[in-house]
């Protein structure tokens, strides 16, 4: 018999739209799955469970006319990074452990326009900033697959949720890997849009333009289908990628054509990186059926050199910095928090807009290098899912960043550059861990990509895998 959980995100919406079943319905069947699943020893999926104001959402749609997005009616949730009125938003710190924002940021307003109900926060690293999570206000988030191994981050509580079947689908944001990381730990589709896809208004905190929201799901579908939820430009924002002449859905029902893709699996900004066999299996064996797929698959140089890695630094370090605690709480900071304000504290004003100036020259000639094709295949990570605690060290913060780099070499080169990209849950361990593959697209062309990534599902289809415990 197949349980509301086993549908996918369209899948649950066609049955709101058709009346079998309500948004109050669907939404308490997660709420169940969440306190039966999400507890002191679940995947650590979930900050905030917002009960009360599902059930207020639950009955005005309930009593509205249903809406135009394929999703409306649909359970989600929001990153704890992003402003939700009236709703506990800490920012994965323990600095805003008690902070209740008085406004809505654009990616809750969006969900919110869209009829889809948030059932609460999803956990976060403090301020998004490290590769796993694993925060002071919340248990670590760790992947379904394996309880023992992390669910990445930073948005592994989104991933998690989704993974362990507490969403249909979720947002998360990515300014280095925080989307695709989380996907390939948890086994999962994890689509980082273009920059300026998705209005990061009305704070606009990340001046260099590395991070933005995106969707994370088990399907590429469900992701096209939040993403069209998400995109769209609102007054004042610095970026915009233009809209398409379609829906990102229908760009899914659209085969993509025999296209030029480049690869490489050269560690980008770790060169020392030991990369696991299974991953380089998977990546190889994407490689193989894309060509399957009549595509040409071409290798090609790394297209970011070695002195752009420590350009990213600084201006990683300085958005860090830009994080506004209150002094009486940066005692309450993590350890590598505070390291990277520190670095971060160090940078001048000019040199870091000479840093900014800089890395954006990096992305213009990796640009020109990957003109030619059509997309751009690496491995997603260097590893499988790692045991909590494998990275995070306390005692020596720098320590801890070059774990991180060691064990995300490749995604960060797609936030510099602005192009899409997305992991696909193409590869498994043979004992059941899941290994993701990444795909990049030329700045602006997410429906291309979501075109290829959508061939490549009906091709290798994952959807019914499930995880213990599911």
């Amino acid at each position: 018999m197949t349980d509301l959980h086993d549908l996918t995100a369209l899948e649950q919406g066609d049955l709101v739209r058709r009346c079998e079943i309500s948004p109050g319905e669907l939404a308490e069947h997660y709420l169940a799955r969440i306190e039966r699943l999400d507890g002191p020893d679940g995947v650590g999926a979930f900050v905030t469970v917002a009960e009360e104001r599902v059930s207020a959402c639950a009955r005005t749609l309930a009593v509205g006319p249903v809406g135009e997005s394929p999703l409306f009616g649909v359970p989600t949730a929001i990153k704890d990074l992003n402003l939700t009125r009236g709703v506990r938003t800490t920012f994965g710190s323990a600095a805003f452990d008690d902070y209740v924002p008085d406004v809505s940021d654009n990616v809750a307003l969006s969900i919110e326009a869209a009829g889809m109900i948030s059932l609460g926060k999803t956990n976060t690293p403090e301020f998004g900033s490290p590769c796993y999570t694993e925060p002071d206000v919340a248990p670590p988030a760790v992947t379904p697959w394996d309880r023992s191994r992390g669910a990445g981050g930073s948005s592994g509580g989104a991933a998690a949720a989704v993974a362990a079947g507490l969403v249909p689908v979720a947002q998360g944001s990515d300014g280095g890997g925080s989307i695709r990381i989380p996907a390939s730990c948890c086994g999962l589709v994890g689509f980082k849009p273009s920059r300026g896809r998705v209005s990061a208004a009305p704070m606009w905190g990340d001046p260099v333009g590395l991070s933005t929201s995106g969707p994370i799901a088990r399907t590429v579908r469900d992701a096209a289908a939040l993403l069209d939820v998400l995109a769209g430009p609102r007054t004042g924002d610095p970026f915009w990628a233009a809209s398409p002449e379609e829906s990102f859905l229908t760009a899914c029902d659209q085969p993509p054509g025999r296209l030029r893709i480049a690869r490489f699996a050269t560690p980008l900004i770790a060169p020392d990186a030991v990369v696991d066999p299974e991953v380089r299996r998977g990546y190889e064996d994407a490689s193989a059926l894309l060509e399957s797929l009549g595509h040409d698959v071409e290798d090609v140089p790394v297209p970011l050199p070695p002195e752009a890695v420590p350009v990213f630094e600084t201006c990683w370090a300085v958005l860090t910095a830009l994080s506004v605690v209150p002094p009486e709480r940066e005692d309450r900071l993590r350890p590598l928090t505070r390291w990277l304000t520190d670095r971060g504290r160090a940078v001048s004003g000019p040199a870091f807009g000479l840093a900014i100036g800089q890395l954006r020259r990096y992305a213009a000639a990796a640009l020109h290098a990957l003109a030619p094709y059509d997309a751009v295949l690496t491995p997603t990570l260097a590893t499988p899912p790692l045991p909590v605690g494998a990275i995070r060290d306390d005692a020596d913060p720098a320590r801890d960043f070059e774990r991180q780099k060691a064990f995300t070499p490749w995604t960060s080169a797609w936030n510099v550059t602005g192009m899409p990209a997305v992991s696909l849950p193409l590869h498994q361990t043979p004992d059941g861990l899941p290994v993701g593959v990444m795909l990049a697209a030329r700045p602006a062309q997410d429906a291309q990509l979501l075109s290829l990534a959508a061939q490549l599902e009906a091709a290798a289809p994952w959807h019914d895998r499930r995880p213990p415990g599911w």
